[in-house]
């Protein structure tokens, strides 16, 4: 049987229509929203902007987030058609499974845990150094002791001290699974709550930040293309078109969460007006706070700053230095960086389980990671196998923040849902769509080709470390997957 194998739309529309023992259908647009800017406004944010201004592209790293806005809102288009026109979990997976076969499925499947499982670990990682910052900088407490908010593979340059466990990681991980357990309509509320912190004080930034804008600063706009040597010795283009693109791939890492919202189409009321709402809303608000926050922020302090007296901590290092009388702005970001953080682990860890609860429903995973708890109807056991998972990651791994990595992952999901709008127009030309994605080819062509762009502005580094993760993806396949097919075995047999 041929490894592209397609699932056929009719099957996934019956499960869409089966409610009766599916996911239980909380949200709604307005809901979808703010799960979308809960996971898109993080600490990339804070803390990508200045990396991209700093390596590639200086004050035009405003034009980067234009450019990966452009290819997200052509990815998004796409997905607004899919996930309205096939409401189920699973997303891009889905999505692919149903238009170029299930290797192909797999594949992205298995893409999807780089961006959801291993970026929800690494966030955590870094929500434990930012609550340190809380602790110290805004409450005024003594740090958490070195041994227990670090790996054992960390060791301490200033005390010599070894790390033995990182609880602060493991804690907020395990918190935002529990919640997810609960139920996605409590999430939901916990998250909206969050959202609307973040937003306030992103907003409080650019409105209060303008008024400190150096025109300087900002000159020239565009640099002249040069090679930027960072502390590692790793060379980045700099300025010019390339500079531009490699700082769109940089930070498009801050964009990386509204697909998410995708996942959550089977628990969604109505999703087929209120998923193109869900994913295309937050897009608008997020793109705008972004390309705003970047012009005040290279606006306040040259580059050479970012480079070096900014660093990770560029945000609350330009205000306390070039906005004077709003150290209180200062402490609020370290808040909104730990609220950012917060929301984005919640949705990567709901769109991790809602990925392999529709892998599992296939029999590409085991069944396991489908079964729904009696009274909450959500995959419990995927989400305490996934806190697992993700908590010791979280708990025992040097955190250093794979964004690349994560970013290159998901543009290649968005490249193969482009995709699937073309196949699936003609393969299922008669498919209610409650939305549809407009100029189709030309818009999901586009797509590809800006998000092909943003790739190889990542460089061959990042192409290499995503087809090492494919390799091992291609293991566990063809040794168990491949096997447990429920489509290769001519149905459902559960």
């Amino acid at each position: 049987m041929s490894l592209f194998i397609k699932k056929p739309v009719s099957d996934l529309m019956a499960e869409a229509a089966d409610s009766e023992k599916g996911l239980k259908r909380t949200l709604t647009a307005g809901s979808l929203v703010a799960l979308g800017i809960g996971a898109i406004i993080g600490a990339g944010l804070f803390v990508r902007t200045a990396a991209a201004a700093a390596q590639n592209a200086g004050p035009s790293v405003t034009l980067g987030f234009i450019v990966a806005a452009i290819g997200c809102a052509l990815a998004g288009l796409c997905y607004a058609e899919l996930s309205s026109s096939i409401p189920i979990s699973g997303s891009a997976y889905t999505y692919t499974y149903a238009t170029m076969g299930e290797l192909m499925a797999w594949i992205i499947g298995w893409d999807l845990v780089l961006e959801y499982a291993v970026g929800a670990a690494t966030v955590g990682i870094a929500w434990s150094e930012y609550l340190n910052n809380l602790l110290v900088q805004v409450l005024h407490m003594k740090p958490i002791a070195y041994q227990w908010c670090h790996s054992p593979f960390e060791i301490s340059a200033v005390t010599g001290e070894h790390g033995l466990i990182n609880l602060p990681a493991l804690l907020i991980v395990s918190l935002l699974s529990l919640l997810l357990i609960k139920g996605t309509q409590e999430s939901a509320f916990v998250n909206g709550i969050i959202v609307i912190t973040k937003v306030s004080i992103v907003i409080l930034i650019i409105i209060f930040g303008w008024h400190f804008i150096n025109p300087v600063n900002h000159l020239p706009y565009i640099p002249e293309p040069s090679v930027f040597k960072d502390h590692q010795g790793i060379s980045h283009n700099y300025g010019g078109i390339m500079g531009i693109l490699g700082a769109a791939g940089v930070v498009f890492f801050a964009f990386i969460g509204f697909d998410a919202v995708s996942t959550a189409a089977q628990e969604t009321k109505n999703p087929k007006t209120a998923m193109p709402i869900g994913i295309l809303g937050s897009l608008v608000v997020c793109t705008v706070l972004y390309i705003l926050f970047a012009h005040v922020l290279t606006g306040l302090a040259p580059v050479e700053f970012f480079r070096t007296t900014g660093k990770e901590a560029s945000v609350v290092a330009a205000i306390n230095m070039y906005m004077p009388g709003y150290g209180w702005l200062a402490k609020l970001v370290t808040v909104a960086i730990l609220a950012g953080f917060s929301s984005v682990i919640l949705v990567m860890l709901l769109g991790q389980s809602r990925v392999f609860y529709s892998m599992s429903k296939d029999g590409l995973l085991p069944k396991v990671f489908s079964e729904l708890h009696p009274k909450y109807k959500t995959p419990y056991k995927a989400n305490l196998i996934i806190l697992v998972l993700v908590g010791i990651f979280a708990a025992f791994v040097p955190g250093d923040i794979v964004g690349d990595m994560t970013s290159i992952g998901t543009l290649f999901a968005f490249m193969l849902v482009c995709a699937a709008v073309i196949i699936l127009r003609k393969t299922d030309p008669d498919l209610p769509r409650q939305f549809k994605t407009p100029w189709v080819p030309v818009v999901p062509i586009l797509g590809i080709i800006v998000c092909a762009s943003m790739i190889f502005g990542l460089g061959w580094t990042n192409w290499l470390r995503l087809f090492g993760w494919l390799a091992i993806g291609f293991v566990i396949y063809f040794n168990y997957s491949k096997k447990h097919s429920k489509l290769r075995q001519g149905g459902d047999k559960s």
